[in-house]
């Protein structure tokens, strides 16, 4: 008989992600049966994901009465680019670097510093907030002969990281009935330049200095998708010829003549997605994926990479962590694998969620991702004709040393979404149905709106699910990253309506902090609080109430908290009876 005396530890660590494909008793503890606005994290455990806020403080302008979702959003050449309606608009956005009060005074000779001024004109008009201000001057990081509150607005108060940008300026018309645009970066004879198609109209060149310029040939007008490989511009998803890749004269993205060395393929499936990858373009179609080869018109090749697997999105098709990622019709799927297997089937690497791709695959009416390279971590956004913001869903995928980790995000509603790298920081933008640009991965709110994080561990029975455990504590061993003010919930016997159900267990930071040395002592903002003497990843002990034959954990926030990591838990319990 075990002694029911004796007091029984167990440990683990939240690691393994969100699996719903394993019945709650064979999964590992660490592993999460609802993990909601929680990323796993590379450093560690699972971490409560950052908001987004504005990048752009103006709305992408609006052309008609109609509600237009932005049909674009892409940085270039220091600016940012969006497309709304029958138009193309850019603006230039940098966060403020140093808190800004309401009494602060201005009147021609004050400075605002920011991160940088790349891309802003040597004077002009800044919006922060509701509140504009004027600049005389610049310097590398700051606006020099400010005044503030200017046309008609009100002084305000601005903390530090709050968006400082300019209007929205027009630079293209004409896009008539545009759909979603595709875009790519390229630089043939050294200019930068991007280029833009939106499967109606022909597509449109821009350089450095924001000329437009639009390729003429009747060809490639209304293509859907364009890459730039080998120095030739590559387009396709004509609706007229679904089947045809058109690939431009090299060095000239508007030149197709034959005899100068531009042409076409075709393969037998409508083209959906074009990706350069490890020096081949890889060809999505509905059913089937292939890739070019080569390194020009006279020796290009297109071979099969399988005839059995397709991609149903082209905004799903993704580089990350060394392979392309892309969404097939049962989920996540990477190329590197596909190539591997060959025509034989591949298994997604998403069936650890599959219940979630199943659902929304079916349900979605449009897909948005985005890679955030430095955390090693993919995110699909999932788009429902009249959902709501708070409603609409997602999922993170991360790929560490133990194999992809997933989890569910809740509040996102993209229409369009680019990543780039700024001054080494990764921007990361999405439009949204109000026709704002916001940028991700920052601040502790969407937008103002609050973040909700769930976590909810297996059924863990300890070995034995005939023996009832009498809980006596469990110790929370989490990583704050400002304020928190979370609660631990203690369930029983899989939420058994007959089981125990103690009320929640709160935790904070009240009194805990930053580590010495990493806080600003008595300096508190509305993204950052920190109380001098804590440790970096504190051990909250819990006594807790209980016993059940089984046993579960749950940390939920209130929406109030910032980030925070949950790193792992201990649980000490007296064994009882056998039922």
């Amino acid at each position: 008989m075990p002694d029911i005396a004796q007091l029984q530890p167990v440990a683990f660590n939240c690691q393994g992600g969100l699996v719903l494909n394993r019945s709650s008793f064979l999964m590992d503890p660490g592993q999460a049966l609802e993990l909601e606005n929680f990323e796993p994290d590379i450093q560690g455990g699972y971490r409560r994901i950052n908001g987004f806020t504005k990048y752009v403080n103006q709305v992408v302008p609006i052309t008609n009465t109609t509600a237009e979702e932005p049909l674009m959003v892409a940085s270039f050449n220091n600016k940012v680019l969006a497309a709304r309606g029958e138009r193309i608009y850019s603006s230039t956005s940098t966060q403020l670097a140093i808190r800004v009060d309401a009494s602060t005074a201005m009147t021609g000779a004050g400075a605002l510093t920011v991160d940088s001024t790349t891309g802003f004109a040597s004077s002009g008009t800044l919006q922060i907030g509701d509140e504009k201000f004027t600049y005389t001057g610049v310097t590398s990081n700051s606006f020099t002969g400010v005044t503030r509150a200017t046309s008609s607005t009100t002084a305000a108060a601005h903390i530090t990281n709050s968006s400082v940008s300019i209007d929205w300026t027009q630079i293209d018309t004409d896009r008539t009935d545009a759909l979603k645009y595709h875009f790519e970066r390229f630089n043939f004879d050294g200019n930068e330049k991007i280029i833009f198609v939106d499967q109606v109209n022909a597509p449109v060149v821009f350089n450095a200095s924001l000329s437009a310029t639009d390729v003429t040939d009747s060809s490639v007008a209304g293509s859907t998708v364009v890459a730039a490989y080998r120095n030739h511009m590559f387009y396709a998803g004509k609706s007229t010829t679904p089947q045809e890749v058109i690939f431009s004269e090299p060095l000239n993205e508007d030149g197709f003549n034959s005899s100068s060395g531009a042409g076409s393929v075709k393969v037998d499936d409508t083209v959906v997605a074009l990706k350069v990858f490890r020096n081949s373009l890889f060809i999505f179609c509905e059913n089937r994926i292939f890739k070019l080869t080569g390194s020009s018109s006279s020796d290009f090749v297109v071979e099969p990479v399988t005839r059995n697997i397709g991609c149903i999105n082209s905004f799903t098709v993704q580089e990350f962590a060394g392979d392309l990622i892309f969404l097939g019709p049962d989920g996540l799927r990477t190329i590197a694998a596909t190539e591997r297997i060959g025509d034989t089937e591949l298994g997604t690497i998403s069936k650890n969620i599959q219940s979630i791709f199943d659902e929304n695959i079916s349900n979605s009416t449009d897909f948005d991702s985005v890679v955030i390279p430095d955390k090693t971590q993919y995110r699909i956004f999932f788009n429902r004709t009249g959902q709501s913001a708070a409603l609409s869903k997602g999922a993170t995928c991360v790929l560490k040393k133990e194999g992809f980790e997933f989890s569910e995000i809740k509040g996102f509603k993209t229409t369009c979404t680019d990543t780039f790298v700024e001054t080494g920081d990764v921007i990361v933008l999405h439009g949204d149905i109000n026709g704002f640009v916001q940028r991700q991965e920052i601040g502790s709110t969407f937008d103002g709106t609050t973040i909700k994080g769930k976590y909810r561990g297996p059924d863990m029975v300890f070995g034995d699910s005939g023996i009832r455990k009498h809980m006596q504590k469990v110790i929370i061993n989490y990583r704050p990253e400002g304020s928190v003010d979370a609660d631990l919930i203690v369930r029983y016997d899989n939420e058994d309506k007959n089981s125990a159900r103690p009320a929640v267990y709160p935790f904070s930071t009240d009194n805990l902090a930053a580590s010495y040395g990493v806080a600003v002592y008595s300096t508190t903002s509305s993204t950052t609080q920190f109380i001098y003497g804590g440790g970096q990843d504190p051990l909250d002990r819990k006594s807790v109430e209980g016993s059940g034959f089984s046993v579960i954990l749950k940390v939920e926030d209130d929406g109030q908290s910032n980030p925070y990591s949950l790193k792992g838990f201990q649980l000490e319990y007296q064994l009882g009876a056998r039922r």
